[in-house]
């Protein structure tokens, strides 16, 4: 049972936003994966809900005429990784959500809410950190776009203001154009966890495929917020693909992440996770890029 105070079901974006700007407890529910088990804890009880599930105009992937791919906060996970634009441009991305729970979360949980709850755990974000997402937000005030790296604030927070909502997650043409990613995902289970450690990786490789052109690498739980290890992608540049290059780049991730000791692991086992799956992903993405990179 769930003890729901009130719940609003907005026609579209701005009545939403007008329900929030209305009542500053409210809450924004779409598909209640994360919202109604806080609810069921009673941390969200007495606490009105505004949903957004079924708005057209969250519910959309699309390409801007420059190339640009923006994908509607409420699209399900399931809609993500089948979506053709997303298989097509940025299938590491679909991998991804679809290693977040079961079959029955990946149906209702959206993209957005994914971000938004700010779980450092999230499987959207490492990969949306290594593809230079940005965050649109539009308020009373307006609109305005924050890249996703700052968009976290810190465990559980996020950069959203009172009566503000999220309506896209942008990705721009050069972001993703000739790169090549793959996510992993270690998890106490084969299914239905959370991340003990995610790790993605997206690489573009110069013309003859021998050598990193860029690198753009990111974990989840190795810090309180989902984070991208800028030193290991700077020293990584240039590099030929070879088995020092895998050697820098697991030793240097580890010194730009801060992972803690939970009842899923320990600090050090997580360190060594970063140096093994940054390894591992990186490996996958040349070989996907076109290029060889024995581990």
């Amino acid at each position: 049972m769930y003890d729901l105070k009130s719940i609003y079901r907005a026609s579209s974006v701005t009545d939403a936003i007008e329900a929030l700007q209305q009542d500053p407890q409210a809450v924004v529910i779409c598909g209640g994966s994360d919202v109604l088990i806080r609810i069921r804890e009673g941390k969200l009880s007495d606490r009105p809900l505004v949903s957004i599930h079924g708005l057209p105009e969250l519910s959309q992937i699309y390409l801007e005429p420059e190339g640009e791919l923006v994908i509607g906060p409420a699209v399900p996970f399931a809609q993500v990784t089948r979506h053709p634009l997303i298989q097509r441009l940025v299938p590491a991305l679909g991998e991804a959500v679809d290693q977040a729970g079961g079959p029955q979360l990946r149906n209702v949980g959206t993209i957005g809410g994914n971000i938004c709850n700010g779980a450092t755990s999230a499987d959207s974000a490492s990969t949306l950190l290594t593809l230079n997402a940005v965050v649109e937000l539009t308020s009373p005030e307006g609109m305005r776009r924050v890249p996703l790296e700052e968009f976290y604030r810190g465990p559980g927070r996020v950069d959203l203001h009172p009566a503000e909502l999220c309506t896209a997650i942008r990705i721009a043409r050069k972001d993703y154009e000739g790169f090549y990613g793959h996510y992993i995902k270690y998890a106490q289970r084969n299914a239905m966890d959370i991340a003990t450690l995610g790790c993605a990786v997206h690489v573009k490789l110069n013309q003859e495929k021998t050598a990193v052109e860029q690198l753009r690498l990111a974990f989840g739980v190795a810090a309180p917020t989902p984070i991208r290890c800028r030193e290991t992608e700077r020293l990584a540049a240039g590099l030929p693909l070879d088995r020092e290059l895998l050697n820098l780049v697991g030793r240097t991730a580890v010194t730009e992440v801060n992972p803690r000791t939970s009842w899923r692991a320990s600090r050090e086992f997580r360190l060594q996770l970063v140096r093994e799956l940054s390894q591992r992903a990186l490996t996958e993405a040349a070989r996907r890029a076109g290029g060889v990179l024995d581990a």
